[in-house]
């Protein structure tokens, strides 16, 4: 189960629950991977609802690697994911949000 006051999302691939949390370590990774200088621009992109599926797939493989999952974006990208495209768009957006969320804060 996933602890919302720790950054944790919950998302299920191919009928299995999977906790995801940005690490920093998550975190650094995703910046190279969308080439950002920092990840403003990504947060500004999300609540503009103007990320694309890049940004999406790049935060969920992210997340769930700060989680421990050992698995490749291709993995991913051709998995059964709960919500189809919609569930994967709002779990990556909560996912982001929470990373940059202090317990307690209204957000």
């Amino acid at each position: 189960m996933a602890n919302p006051h720790a950054g944790e999302v919950l998302l299920v691939i191919d009928g299995q629950p999977h906790v995801l949390k940005l690490t920093l370590g998550a975190l650094a990774a995703l910046e190279a991977e969308l080439g950002e200088d920092s990840l403003v621009a990504l947060v500004e992109r999300f609540e503009a609802s103007r990320f694309a599926t890049r940004d999406v797939l790049a935060l969920l493989v992210a997340g769930l690697r700060g989680g421990g999952w050992q698995g490749r974006a291709e993995d991913l990208g051709n998995a059964e994911i709960a919500g189809g495209p919609m569930g994967a768009a709002r779990v990556a957006a909560e996912l982001l949000a929470r990373a940059f969320t202090v317990p307690g804060e209204a957000g």
